[in-house]
């Protein structure tokens, strides 16, 4: 007996044969599809949808490093807003509010992040879970409400911190309570990128009896942009704040949501906002970039710490250490085998003298 699978255009092409494979999957495990389909599914949310398509990428994707970006692009950016709704109650506006927000600064994260979203919502169509359209469609839907190119005339740099304003800033983050605080503090004393800090867990911190020297923590290879591990220098303070954490935790991740799970980009980058508008407020002048007269954003810390290093004298191959850049040609990278550990831990020691006006 045949099993209709909608009608054109309500049902796309596509949709029809998602469709037709969970049937015939079906039937191939001796279940009847038509019994299952006449059985009232349970409502699920976006973010339990999402993880039954991970489940199917990850089968299907040979990649190691797209897998992860399957996960990790939904989890940063769809399921702060998206995750705990309904799916059949996700309209246009709601995908709207993933995707604004990076469409121009990040372009190309977001139209991957769209492609992940729509296939997302036609899982949920092909279940019976929710009705189409598919909210996340870009021809004939979002086409008409976002720009299909981003014009980038020049490169522009992250707002950076003025050194001026350092110490200013650092007292007003200092005083501030909350895991983006936190998060933010321990990003701005080890100069890494805000999706590092946020991925951290507590076993990438390394204690000195098994390093033979003082507390490291090892960033794995594929957490990193350059695909390479990266070992960086723990001070002291750095140390205060992770073992006032760790007295709280409640999760595998060092710093984490209430819910246990990562922060998103978005929480570091209001705190900075709302110190911004704080200061403002209070009739001072804020933080802004020296250039562009933009407020300080996360990733804007490394330049201000880069500058720091530069101005003090600290050796240039030391400092791109630090940021986890490459240093010199392939040929010196081949013989130049020390990442300077001892060294940046004391520069590190230095940087945090300096925020803290000592």
């Amino acid at each position: 007996m045949d099993l209709g699978l909608g009608n054109y255009p309500s049902v796309t092409l596509s949709q029809a044969r998602e469709k037709a494979r969970v049937n015939k999957a079906l039937a191939t495990e001796g279940k009847d599809p038509r019994h299952l389909k006449a059985k009232k599914a349970k409502v699920l949310t976006f973010a339990e949808c999402a993880d039954a398509v991970i489940a199917m990428k990850t089968a299907e994707l040979s990649n190691k490093k797209h897998r992860a970006q399957w996960a990790s692009t939904l989890e940063t950016y769809a399921n702060p807003t998206l995750g705990d709704m309904r799916i059949d109650q996700i309209e246009v506006e709601h995908v709207l509010k993933v995707l604004q927000p990076i469409w121009q600064d990040k372009h190309e994260t977001a139209k991957r992040v769209r492609g992940r979203l729509e296939a997302v919502f036609d899982y949920a169509m092909a279940r019976n879970l929710r009705p189409a359209p598919n909210p996340a469609a870009w021809k004939g839907n979002l086409a008409a409400l976002l720009p299909s190119k981003v014009n980038r005339t020049k490169q522009e740099h992250q707002p950076a911190l003025q050194l001026a304003d350092a110490s200013r800033w650092w007292n007003e983050l200092s005083n501030r309570d909350g895991m983006g605080s936190a998060a933010l503090r321990f990003l701005t004393l080890t100069a890494c990128r805000s999706g590092e800090v946020r991925g951290m867990t507590w076993d990438e911190i390394h204690p000195p009896q098994t390093t033979g020297g003082q507390h490291i923590w090892i960033i794995p290879a594929q957490r990193m942009k350059a695909r390479k591990e990266h070992r960086v220098p723990l001070t002291e303070e750095m140390m205060l704040l992770l073992n006032v954490l760790q007295k709280h935790c409640g999760s595998s991740l060092v710093f984490h949501s209430s819910k246990g799970k990562p922060l998103s980009d978005m929480t570091l980058s209001a705190t900075m906002k709302r110190m911004h508008e704080s200061a403002t407020n209070a009739g001072g002048v804020g933080f802004i970039d020296q250039t562009s007269k933009r407020p300080a954003v996360p990733h804007g810390l490394r330049s201000t710490f880069r500058n720091w290093a530069a101005e003090h004298g600290y050796e240039h191959d030391m400092a791109e250490i630090q940021l986890a850049h490459e240093v010199g040609t392939a040929v010196t990278r081949a013989y130049f085998r020390t990442d300077m550990m001892e060294k940046r831990r004391k520069m590190l020691e230095d940087w945090s003298k300096f925020l803290r006006g000592v």
